[in-house]
Order: structure tokens, then sequence, then C-alpha cells
């Protein structure tokens, strides 16, 4: 059952959202798009938590049901990063270490916030102090672990997806102008003005909104990358401990799937993976960016190409601007725009604008993705469809 309204001038987007269920396993999921600030598609369906027999099938998805986000939740740190920078109370050319003097340590004291928001800081590992809960819980483990690490490879000539360290990273040099936590700052001004339903550590009020997730079969989704030619080399390197790739990944975690749907994970601040968020709460976020919470100036900034190229971690070729994805390479779903930006999670869920159509996409699903995030056939063919009606 599929619920929610869409324009008709969208109706094969609507099509498209409803053979997910029907063609591609999905289970529960919310899509949202806006159009020159305005909703035009905002649908539901499936079961939020099929494991509660509450209901024949589980606990129906809603307009308001919430996810965790995964990857996606960067960009909401990128953006309360952004807001800082337009208000004038940071230069993105400034070096993290004059904010943050330990961040300086191992010969990381000339790396600015545009290097890092471009995953070109080269500190894409924490396999030498993997994070833990305990870490998140007090935020400044993960802070030190990365004041102490050694770059991989010399900052600022090459790139690599921090896909681990930069949420929490941006979050260190927050706190110390702000005093707030980036959670803290993201909703104070920018969720709460907005009225989003987009968090960076989940209030334990909300959490009765929150879907559980389904975990992708482990073995199936590396058979499923190694089949698939321009991911082979990330499945290669996942399976290689003594990788870059692993070390950036797997090992920079002592966290697996296994933990994914355990509530304690998004009530801490996880600013590089832990985010929930609503559907409608992240296509209003991409929104209210192209449609003036942030300066157009600071925004072109944020979506001009700042690495391209085969990414050192992921070994994929990667599009990156300032901590936004942008099309080109397996972490943007085709046919998105040239001007296009957003980011994908390994829970299924994706986000983007393109400024150009006065778009704004959001999707969140509780089933996890088998590939890699943004290399999902569940968006992929919504971002198609939605292109067709564009």
């Amino acid at each position: 059952m599929i619920n929610g309204t869409a324009d008709p001038r969208f109706a094969q987007v609507q099509a498209a959202f409803e053979e997910n269920f029907t063609n591609h396993g999905e289970v529960g999921a919310g899509l949202a798009v806006f159009q020159y600030g305005s909703p035009v598609v905002d649908l539901w369906g499936g079961p939020a938590r099929p494991d509660r027999n509450s209901e024949p099938g589980g606990e129906p998805w809603r307009q308001n049901t919430l996810a965790p986000i995964a990857s996606v939740t960067k960009t909401l740190a990128v953006t309360a990063m952004l807001v800082l920078a337009d208000r004038g109370e940071i230069g993105l050319d400034d070096r993290i270490a004059h904010y943050w003097p330990e961040f300086a340590a191992e010969g990381k004291g000339d790396i600015t916030l545009r290097t890092l928001m471009s995953h070109r800081a080269g500190i894409p590992s924490l396999a030498h102090s993997p994070m833990t809960y305990e870490g998140l819980l007090k935020g400044t483990p993960i802070f030190e672990a990365i004041a102490a690490a050694r770059p991989e490879w010399e900052p600022g000539t090459d790139h690599g997806y921090h896909g681990v360290t930069i949420g929490h990273a941006l979050s260190a040099v927050i706190q110390r102008i702000t005093g707030l936590t980036v959670g803290k700052f993201f909703a104070k001004e920018v969720a709460g003005p907005l009225g989003l339903d987009a968090y960076i550590g989940l209030p334990s009020s909300e959490l009765p909104r929150l879907a559980s997730l389904v975990v992708p079969d482990d073995p199936e989704s590396v058979q499923l990358g190694m089949n698939v030619p321009e991911l082979r080399g990330l499945y290669e390197g996942l399976n290689d401990p003594e990788s870059l790739t692993y070390r950036a990944m797997y090992g920079s975690m002592a966290i697996g799937w296994e933990s994914a749907d355990d509530p304690r994970f998004v009530q801490v601040e996880g600013p590089s993976t832990d985010g929930v968020a609503s559907a409608h709460g992240l296509a209003g976020l991409y929104a209210a960016l192209i449609e003036g919470m942030v300066s157009r100036s600071t925004m072109e900034q944020a979506w001009r190409e700042h690495s391209s190229g085969m990414d050192r971690v992921l070994r994929v070729h990667t599009r990156i601007g300032l901590g936004f994805m942008l099309p080109g390479g397996p972490l943007f779903p085709e046919p998105a725009g040239p001007g296009a930006f957003g980011h994908g999670g390994a829970t299924g869920s994706f986000a983007f604008a393109d400024p150009d159509h006065g778009i704004a996409f959001g999707y969140v699903p509780n089933r996890g993705s088998e590939l890699l995030e943004g290399h999902d056939l569940r968006v992929s063919t919504v971002v198609a469809a939605l292109y067709r009606c564009l």
C-alpha cells in the first residue's frame, strides 16, 4: 500500500517508487521531491518495523517515519559548517589547526577546512584507534584519534573518501567555534528553524517514529560487488585487511552491521554515519540549500568540483565538491544533472539537489543497500523517472 501524493506531472516518479516494492525488494520507504521550494512528491509505503506484529505485516511506514541515513549524515554536518562560513565565523581556507591546535600533529598543521571537506586531507583511517560506542558517547576520544592520525598521503595532493572521519573532524571544529557539538548546532540553527525532521543525535522522545533496519546479507553483497566491474576494486579492498580501503572503512570502526539496529547509535552523535531523517526532512534540507538558506556564492563553492578521479580509498571514480558527491562515477545515480550535488548512505538512503531544475530529493528506506552507497537500483530508477518528468 503506497500512501501520499504526487503532482500529476511526476506520475512516473510515483510509478517508479511503487515498482521498488514489486520489483526491487523494497521493504519500507519514504520519498519526497521539492521543486523550487514546494513539495511535488511525498510518498511512503511498506512496513517501518516489519518485526512488529501490531498490524498485518508489521508497523506501517508513515509520512513522518524516521530512519537511519548512514553517510548522508555527512551532509548535515557539512551544512552546519557552510552556515558558519556563510556568516563569516570561519573561512573555508582557514587552517583547521588555527581552531583546533591538537590537529596539527603528524604534519597536519597546514590542512585547511577546504582540504578536509574535499576529502583531500589524507586522514581517512582510524585503524590505529577504531571508533567504539563509548567513543561516540564521549566524543573526545574520536577527536583525539583524528588529531593523532598520520596522513596516508601528502595532504592536498590526492583525494580519498573520509567516510568515517570527516563528520567528526567537522564537529570538533564547530565545537571550538560555537561551544556546541555539530548535532546541537544543526538542531538549533538549521533543523529547528526550518522545521526539518533531520537529526545528528536523535532525541529519545522521537524513538517511537524510528524504523527498524533490515540488514543486507553480507556474503551476498560481496558477491554482487565483485560482479559489478566498476565496483570490483572496492570489494577487493574490503576483503584485504592490509589495504587502505579496509583500514579506512571496516578497520576504523569497532562497530558493524550487527549493531545497525541498536537505537543507542542514533541517539549519540555520529556525524559521519549515524544521522536520522525522514524523506521529507532530507528533501526539505536540500531545498533550503538551493533556496537561500546559505548564500548562492557559498553554495557555488560547495557544489564546484574540488576532487575528481580514482578515489584512493574506494578504488572507484569519484567527483567531490565540498562535502557533497557530484555526478560522475558510481556514487551518484544517473541521469542527475551536471550541476547536481548530494550523497548516499549504506542504508539505501539518498539525497540530492539540482539547482538548475530547482529540484531537491530525499529517499529514505529501511533495507540496507547491497552495493556501494549511491549505487542502488531503488534510487537510480526513481531518479531516472524524475528526469524524464523534467
